[in-house]
C-alpha cells in the first residue's frame, strides 16, 4: 500500500502500529531467507518502537511518518544497532550516535524494521560483495538485485517494509530500483544530509529513498530534506512539499532524450521499452526535444577515478586502531595496520583503494584524477545547457536487466561500464528518479530514469507519478 494509504488507516484505527509492524516482520521471517535483503532485523526494537508510535497515534499528535515501518541500509548510522556497511571490518560496529535523517524520522516515531545488505562498503553495482552474502531479486532468486543498495530495493520488492532509505554514489538507489521493479529517488546534492552516512566518495554519495512509487519517494523524502550544519555540503535550497505537483498536468512539460543513451551496448527490449515511454508522454502533450550529452563516453572513467580517489581517503581511517576490526597477527604498528586492512576489506574494497591511490601518486594526478575533475565540469556545462531546452530528461536506468548471480562479478570492467547511464547524474549533482517501464521476455522489470535540474526533485516525482498512474506494474512473486 502507498505511504499515504497506510497512514489513513493507521489514523482511522483501521490497523494499529503494532499490528502494521509485525506484518512486515512476519514477512521477513517467512520470506528473507530466500532473500538475504536484511543484515540485521530490530524485532523486538520495532515493536517496543510501534507501541510509542501508537501512543503517540491515540493522543492525537500523530505525523505523516507515525508508525511507519521502513528499512534502512547498513551504511547509515543508528544509535545502538549495528552498522557494518557489509563489512568484515565493522562486522561488530555499535555507532554511538544517529545519522541526521534518523534522528529526523525518529522525532516523527518511525518504525525502523532492520538494517538492510549491501554492497561491502557500498562498492559495487550487484549486492554480492557483501561479507554476508550476497542479496537475491525477488523476481527471480538466481539473479541479482543491482547496487549498492540491493537489500534496500529488495526489502521494498518483498513487502519486507514500507519504504526504505539507501545510498545513492553511481548509481546505487536507482540501478536496484530498476533491476527490483520498484522507484528510487536520488535528491539533489546537498539536499538530504549525510551527517552519519559512511563515506564512501564524498563528494558523489547522496542518501535517496526506494519504495513503491514516486509518490512514496516523495512522501518519505519530505521527513529527511533539509540543511544540516553538522554537514558541510548541506545546502539551505531545499523547499521540501515533493508531493506537491502530484496530480498536476505535465502535459506542457519538454522532455529531453538524449541520442547518446540508446547507442550501442543498450539492450533492444530495453530500448524499446524506455522509447514506448517517450512516446506515452509524447501522445499526453510533452513535447520531445533531441539533446546531447557528448562526455557520456567518458563519463564512467571520471566517476572510477573520482570515486576511488576519494574512498582511498575515505577509507585509510579503518587501521585496526580506532574502530573496526584489529588484527592479531604482526610485531609492531606496522605489521597491525596492514594486517587489520587486509583481513578486514574484501577484493572489490582493496581495488577501488588501490586505483585511487595510484589516480592520487605523484606523476599520475594529473594525467588522471586532474582530468577526471575536468569532465565533472564538462558534464555539469552540457546538462546546465539541456536544461536550457527541456524540463526533464529521460533516459534508461541500466542497459541490461538483472543479471545471473556470478555472471558479472569476476569481470570488473563489465560491471563498472554498467554504470554508464547513472553515473553523470553524481558526478554533476543532480536529481533523478528510477521506475519500471517495462518487463524483458524473461519477466524481469526494466527501468528508465527521469533527470531533473537541481533541488527540482518535485517536477521528476510527478512527471514520473504520471506515467506510473497508466502503467501495470506487475508484483514480484516469492
Amino acid at each position: 500500500m502507498a505511504l499515504a494509504k497506510l497512514r489513513e488507516m493507521l489514523d482511522k484505527k483501521e490497523i494499529s502500529a503494532v499490528e502494521l509492524t509485525q506484518q512486515y516482520l512476519d514477512n521477513i521471517e517467512k520470506r528473507d531467507k530466500d532473500i538475504n535483503s536484511y543484515i540485521t532485523v530490530c524485532a523486538e526494537s520495532a515493536i517496543e518502537d510501534a507501541k510509542k508510535a501508537q501512543n503517540t497515534i491515540d493522543s492525537g499528535n500523530a505525523t505523516a511518518f507515525t508508525g511507519l515501518p521502513i528499512s534502512v541500509k547498513d551504511n547509515i548510522c543508528t544509535l545502538g544497532v549495528k552498522t557494518t556497511c557489509a563489512s568484515k571490518m565493522l562486522e561488530d560496529f555499535i555507532p554511538p550516535y544517529d545519522a541526521t535523517v534518523m534522528e529526523k524520522l525518529k522525532a516523527s516515531d518511525i518504525v525502523m524494521l532492520g538494517k538492510t545488505n549491501m554492497d561491502e562498503f557500498a562498492m559495487g553495482g550487484s549486492s554480492q560483495t557483501s561479507y554476508f552474502g550476497g542479496v537475491k531479486n525477488p523476481y527471480d532468486t538466481s539473479r541479482v538485485t543491482g547496487g549498492s543498495s540491493g537489500g534496500a530495493a529488495a526489502s521494498v520488492a518483498a513487502d519486507l517494509c514500507a519504504a526504505a532509505l539507501g545510498s545513492d554514489t553511481g548509481g546505487s538507489v536507482r540501478q536496484p530500483a530498476s533491476f527490483c521493479g520498484v522507484t528510487g529517488l536520488k535528491p539533489t546534492y546537498g539536499a538530504v544530509s549525510r551527517w552519519g552516512l559512511i563515506a564512501f566518495a564524498s563528494s558523489l554519495d547522496q542518501i535517496g529513498v526506494i519504495a513503491k512509487s514516486a509518490e512514496d519517494t516523495g512522501y518519505l523524502l519530505n521527513g529527511i530534506y533539509g540543511y544540516d550544519a553538522n554537514d558541510a555540503t548541506s545546502s539551505k535550497k531545499s523547499e521540501g512539499n515533493y508531493t506537491s505537483l502530484v496530480g498536476s498536468d505535465v502535459s506542457r512539460l519538454k522532455i529531453g532524450v538524449p541520442k547518446e543513451f540508446f547507442g550501442d551496448g543498450l539492450n533492444d527490449e530495453i530500448k524499446t521499452a524506455v522509447l514506448n515511454a517517450v512516446e506515452y508522454y509524447k501522445k499526453l502533450g510533452c513535447e520531445i526535444v533531441d539533446v546531447s550529452l557528448p562526455s557520456l563516453e567518458y563519463a564512467v572513467s571520471a566517476y572510477y577515478l573520482i570515486s576511488s580517489a576519494e574512498a582511498a581517503s575515505n577509507l585509510s581511517r579503518f587501521d585496526g586502531i580506532k574502530y573496526g576490526l584489529r588484527s592479531g597477527l604482526g610485531e609492531d604498528f606496522n605489521d597491525l595496520i596492514k594486517n587489520s586492512r587486509r583481513e578486514g576489506f574484501g577484493n572489490e574494497v582493496k581495488r577501488r583503494i588501490m586505483l585511487g591511490n595510484y589516480a592520487l601518486c605523484s606523476g599520475y594526478y594529473d594525467a588522471y584524477y586532474k582530468n577526471a575533475t575536468r569532465i565533472r565540469t564538462q558534464l555539469k556545462e552540457e546538462y546546465a545547457s539541456i536544461f536550457e531546452k527541456c524540463d526533464v530528461m529521460l533516459t534508461p536506468t541500466a542497459p541490461t536487466t538483472a543479471y545471473k548471480i556470478g555472471e558479472q562479478e569476476n569481470d570488473p570492467v563489465k560491471m563498472y561500464l554498467a554504470d554508464i547511464y547513472t553515473v553523470t547524474v553524481n558526478i554533476a549533482g543532480l536529481p533523478a528518479i528510477s521506475t519500471t517501464c517495462g518487463y524483458d521476455s524473461k519477466g524481469l522489470p526494466i527501468g528508465m530514469s527521469l533527470i531533473g535540474r537541481a533541488f527540482d526533485e518535485k517536477t521528476i516525482i510527478a512527471v514520473c507519478d504520471r506515467f506510473e498512474k497508466d502503467f501495470d506494474r506487475k508484483e514480484a512473486v516469492l
